[in-house]
Parts: C-alpha cells; sequence; structure tokens
C-alpha cells in the first residue's frame, strides 16, 4: 500500500470504493501528489475524488493518486507552484489571485463583466478552445516548459460584491466603502474603478476584519460567504452582480506528466476534464442551501436590474485598459477571452434558438 496517505486521502479512498479494486488488481507505476488549500467542504475537493476515482480506475491501478488538503506540502500560491516546478508536487489548484504573481496574465479571469454566465463561463473554459489554447501555451512558455496547465474548473461560483453596510444597486452605493481585496494589482484596480478602497486582508483574517470594521465588504461567492460565517461578522448585503467567475486552475508538473506514456497521459487529461465537470456543477447545489441560509438569518440578497449591471460594467470598463497595458501578455490574453466568449456566445444562442424552434 502507498505510504503517507493523509487522513482526507484516505477518506477519499474510501468514498471512491471502485478505485480500491482498481488499485488491489493493478500494480502502481505512478504516483501523483495533488494538493489544494483549501478544506473538504470545497469545490477543489469535490474535483479532487473524482479526479482521484476516475484515475487509479481508468489506469486500471497503474495510478495511484495521494490528496493533501490543506496546507501539508505547500501553504501558498508562490510556494506551491515552485513545488510543482521542483516535481516535488505534481498537482496544484489555484485561484487567478493566488498565482498571479508568477503567471500574472491569469488575472484575465478576474477581469469584470466580460462572461454573462455559467453556460458561456464553461463554454469558454473548456479545453480546446482558443483561450485555453493560448493559457496553456503562455503558462508553459513563462514557467520555461516546467508547469502544465490542464484545466480551469470553478470554485465557489460567481464574484459578488458583499459587505457590512448598505444595499449596493449602482456603483455610486460603493463610494467609500472598504472592500477586500487578495494582494493582486487587478482586484484593487477594479474596486478603486468603482469608487471603493481597496484593503489587503489574508483571507484567514476577514471574519476578524469584518468585526472590527477594518473592511467593510468583500468579492466572494456566496457559498465562501456561508462557509466561512461571514454573517455572523456582519455582512448583511449581497449584490449579484457575478462580476467575475470564480476559476480554479488546476496546474502539472510537465516532465513528470510527460515521463508517463501515452495511455496513461491520455487517463490523466480524462481526468481532469471529469474533474472540471465536477468543480463546475458542486457550486451550483451549493449555492441553493447558501443563499437560503443567508436570506433566513436576515441577509439582503439583492439582483441588479440589466441596466443596473450595464452601469457597473460602464464603471469598470478602465479596468480593460489597465490590464492591457501593464499586465505582461495582457492584450493577447484578453483577446483570446473575447474571442472564445464570442464564439460560446453564437454557438450558445443557435443551440437555444434550435431548442425553441
Amino acid at each position: 500500500m502507498l505510504k503517507g496517505l493523509t487522513t482526507a486521502a484516505l477518506a477519499a479512498t474510501m468514498l471512491a470504493g471502485t478505485a480500491l479494486s482498481a488499485l488491489a488488481a493493478g500494480h502502481v507505476e505512478y504516483n501523483i501528489r495533488a494538493t489544494a488549500n483549501s478544506n473538504e467542504n470545497d469545490e477543489d475537493y469535490d474535483g479532487l475524488v473524482v479526479f482521484k476515482n476516475f484515475v487509479e480506475q481508468a489506469s486500471n491501478g497503474r495510478i495511484a493518486v495521494e490528496m493533501f488538503i490543506g496546507t501539508q506540502l505547500c501553504s501558498n500560491g508562490a510556494e506551491c507552484l515552485q513545488g510543482v516546478g521542483d516535481g516535488n508536487i505534481d498537482i496544484y489548484i489555484s485561484t487567478s489571485g493566488g498565482v498571479s504573481g508568477i503567471f500574472p496574465f491569469v488575472q484575465v479571469l478576474d477581469l469584470p463583466y466580460l462572461m454573462a454566465d455559467d453556460r458561456v463561463a464553461e463554454a469558454a473554459l473548456t479545453n480546446g478552445t482558443f483561450f485555453m489554447d493560448k493559457m496553456k501555451e503562455m503558462t508553459l512558455e513563462m514557467s520555461g516548459d516546467t508547469i502544465r496547465l490542464m484545466t480551469v474548473g470553478n470554485t465557489g461560483g460567481w464574484r459578488n460584491f458583499a459587505n457590512t453596510k448598505r444595499r449596493v444597486a449602482s456603483p455610486s452605493d460603493m463610494e467609500g466603502l472598504k472592500i477586500r481585496t487578495v494582494v493582486a494589482d487587478l482586484p484593487q484596480e477594479l474596486v478603486k474603478a468603482l469608487g471603493a478602497a481597496p484593503t489587503p486582508i489574508p483571507w484567514p483574517e476577514l471574519f476578524t476584519s469584518f468585526q472590527t470594521g477594518v473592511v467593510e465588504g468583500s468579492k466572494n461567492g456566496i457559498t465562501d460567504i456561508m462557509g466561512m460565517k461571514f454573517p455572523d461578522a456582519g455582512l448583511q448585503y449581497v449584490t449579484l452582480d457575478g462580476h467575475a467567475y470564480m476559476g480554479a486552475l488546476w496546474f502539472m508538473n510537465n516532465e513528470n506528466f510527460k515521463a508517463m506514456p501515452a495511455d496513461l497521459q491520455r487517463v490523466v487529461v480524462d481526468g481532469f476534464y471529469q474533474l472540471q465537470q465536477a468543480t463546475f456543477a458542486s457550486p451550483k447545489r451549493k449555492s441553493i442551501q447558501a443563499y437560503q441560509d443567508f436570506t433566513a438569518g436576515g441577509g439582503d440578497l439583492y439582483v441588479p436590474t440589466p441596466d443596473e449591471k450595464a452601469a457597473f460594467k460602464e464603471a469598470a470598463a478602465p479596468v480593460y485598459d489597465w490590464f492591457k497595458s501593464n499586465v505582461d501578455g495582457g492584450e493577447a490574453i484578453f483577446d483570446a477571452l473575447n474571442a472564445s466568449v464570442a464564439e460560446a456566445e453564437a454557438a450558445i444562442d443557435a443551440a437555444r434558438a434550435a431548442d425553441l424552434n
């Protein structure tokens, strides 16, 4: 049996009972160490359980997947990506903000109001689109061929503005609010464009920061808001503007991937497709109860009208120019995403028309 399995990995193995028979039937030739700096309630964990089960079974036990949930192998994006580049970690998942210091172009996923809904986002982020091909090419190039971008899933639905002070129905309502951001430049530029004050705060300190008034708002999905019990700290207003899709970037050590024979590479690639689909679905289900719990606790949930959402997009427009001018590769990746979004929207419109005919 494999050594060093964590409690989370053992639990995942028990959940994935079919994978146990596959391991018993085959001889382990490749061991994949995968880490997510999250917890077992997160979409990242759901995705890894699906990936582990599929890969171990489809490889007939030739591949074993060890899951390390939390900070057992590394504690932040820079450290974890260094581990992937060195080959000490095979797979790592991060939001764009977590790895923007190394791959600044991935902040394109944080640009506001470029993708209208789940259907558009999921189509644009499917492997094989012009955008995803460009993202993979740029990741390999910028890492010196050491790190591959395998897929982009979801981790928490959509980013929405939430705060402790008042309902936000227009950009003017954002004026003066202290909004928590990550250290990355783009989220701070967006908050400033809307008239609020960006305030970088580490995620573990956010609950206390709401309580003490160090920050008055954030940019989060509802599952994160409820999972972290932010309403207990005073967060009572959520505006469903859906300004950014909470993309989850899944990276893998390139050398370790290419060391596998072609048939097992295919298994891993197909495993990431299964993982992606699981993370696309997970927030949709979890958000139902999260929204119910938020409103049941007295939370104010506001859906902007189309005109109000257009006003937010117009106010945020300077961020696009900032991104293209200040981020290495920004214009190329911005154009690639817009091209894939336009293609996705056309295909969706055609499919919808056929369904309605």
